[in-house]
């Protein structure tokens, strides 16, 4: 499991820099004004789907499905499924297109009407996108079976390597039109790179009528992993259209604390992916010994983490955005958000646990629950502690969700939650003391470098996953 999250982790890590790379770019090149918030708000829709399909959507049903078959079936149903998602993605596509200006009003009520108009002709063309999100994600699917994570990681690099070129050269004379085209060729790259070894795999995609159950398998499979997914969507979606409210910039500036939040969260997809590999066709025991495993692993690189941005949240905003107005408040929002990493991790896996027996009904009822406790207080903390608010609804849903999957699952006992748990929401707050008692921004930055590290180790010492069995 860490040779292959390593392997899978290293693939990602530059696609995240990217992403991350083309959010500090339109920043630094448009502000945190109407023009970066309008793009943001054409951008969620695709992104959303990219994101979806990158952590596990597409392969938390369907690579059960794969590993089931033999060879030849194998390659009879992977070509088969290829024109079924190519049209579905297209419908998707087409939906986007047309109710472009819709998804705009709804995206983004705060929107003024100029911002609306740079968003829906941003949107009609980032609509495009889907295609090429889908058809990589279906591809991906016999590589993670034959554990070629390298190569399948490779996406969101393929993706962010246009744009984020594209802002480099151009700067501040950009253009929402020029950027979405350039997001297109990256959605495009993406399934190209992978083609020639899925001709080595069998994959014919013109074999339609290979697998005749094909799609009906999947989809019975996908329904709970889409409703759940839908689920969390639609909680980003009402993030986004409350943020869009506070305030001009305040869309640019919750996008970009998300972004920074998933650079230290790669190897948690890797993890999750690679976790679910391991445990399909896997005994009950052998699945539990690979869950504390990996949820002992996630701890490890999850809580330093969470220290380090609450103790120097603010100097690295100064570092990264020295130019830019708001720090302060993007400081605050990303300790906050760093709350929720440990048991956003912990959730993933415990999911994943399900998922390796093809239960994909128990995640989705604990998810739903936890997002009706995140909305119910999303409606209520961002009109009283403004963005902060949004990060603190997303901990207290994640929390619930947590619990009620180790309960429904009766790993309650078999897992150390209580002693992790308490140290996931002990340890961020004592670093809160980093810069009331360190004033000097340098000095905060060192001393919880230095913090962070230290209870790396000593948690390594103490968790020890690598010999979990």
């Amino acid at each position: 499991m860490l040779g292959s999250t390593l392997w899978l982790t290293l693939a990602t890590l530059i696609g995240l820099v990217a992403g991350f790379a083309r959010e500090w770019l339109l920043i630094d090149s448009w502000g945190a004004s109407l023009r970066s918030d309008a793009f943001l708000v054409a951008l969620f829709l695709p992104e959303a789907v990219r994101i979806a399909l990158a952590t596990g959507l597409f392969s938390s049903a369907a690579l059960p499905l794969y590993q089931e078959r033999d060879v030849a079936q194998r390659e009879a149903w992977l070509s088969a499924l290829t024109v079924r998602v190519v049209s579905c993605a297209l419908l998707v596509g087409g939906l986007f297109y047309l109710a472009a200006p819709l998804w705009v009003l709804l995206i983004g009520p705060g929107l003024s009407e100029e911002g609306r108009v740079i968003a829906a002709q941003s949107l009609q063309l980032l609509a495009w996108c889907v295609p090429g999100f889908m058809l990589h994600a279906l591809l991906c699917i016999p590589l993670q079976a034959h554990t070629r994570f390298v190569l399948a990681g490779l996406g969101s690099l393929l993706f962010n390597l246009p744009p984020v070129l594209y802002l480099a050269v151009s700067g501040e004379q950009a253009s929402p039109e020029h950027l979405a085209a350039s997001c297109l060729i990256g959605s495009l790259l993406m399934p190209l790179v992978l083609i020639p070894a899925m001709r080595g795999m069998g994959w014919r995609p013109w074999r339609i009528q290979a697998d005749r159950d094909c799609g009906q398998q999947l989809v019975q499979r996908l329904g709970p992993l889409l409703m759940s997914t839908l689920a969390s969507q639609g909680l980003a979606l009402l993030e986004r259209m409350i943020a869009s409210l506070l305030g001009e910039g305040a869309v640019t500036w919750l996008n970009f604390a998300r972004k920074l939040i998933n650079l230290p969260m790669i190897a948690l997809m890797s993890l999750n992916q690679v976790l679910l590999g391991l445990m399909g066709g896997k005994s009950e025991q052998e699945r539990l010994a690979l869950l504390s495993r990996g949820v002992a692993m996630a701890t490890l690189l999850t809580l330093p983490v969470a220290v380090g941005l609450v103790g120097a949240g603010e100097p690295l905003i100064q570092l990264l955005l020295p130019s830019q107005a708001g720090g302060g408040v993007l400081a605050a929002l990303l300790g906050w958000l760093g709350l929720t990493l440990l048991f956003a991790a912990w959730n993933a896996l415990l999911a994943r646990y399900a998922y390796a027996v093809g239960d994909t009904r128990l995640p989705l009822t604990c998810e739903l629950s936890g997002n009706a406790c995140n909305v119910a207080f999303l409606l209520l903390l961002p009109w009283l502690l403004g963005l902060k608010g949004i990060a603190l609804a997303a901990l207290l849903g994640v929390l619930l969700t947590g619990f009620l999957l180790m309960r429904k699952q009766r790993l309650l006992v078999e897992l150390d939650w209580a002693r992790q748990w308490g140290l996931g929401l002990a340890l961020p707050g004592l670093a809160l003391l980093i810069p009331l008692g360190v004033p000097e921004a340098g000095w905060q930055l060192g001393v919880t470098i230095i913090a962070a590290l230290a209870l790396m180790l000593g948690l390594a010492a103490w968790l020890r996953p690598w010999l979990i069995s």
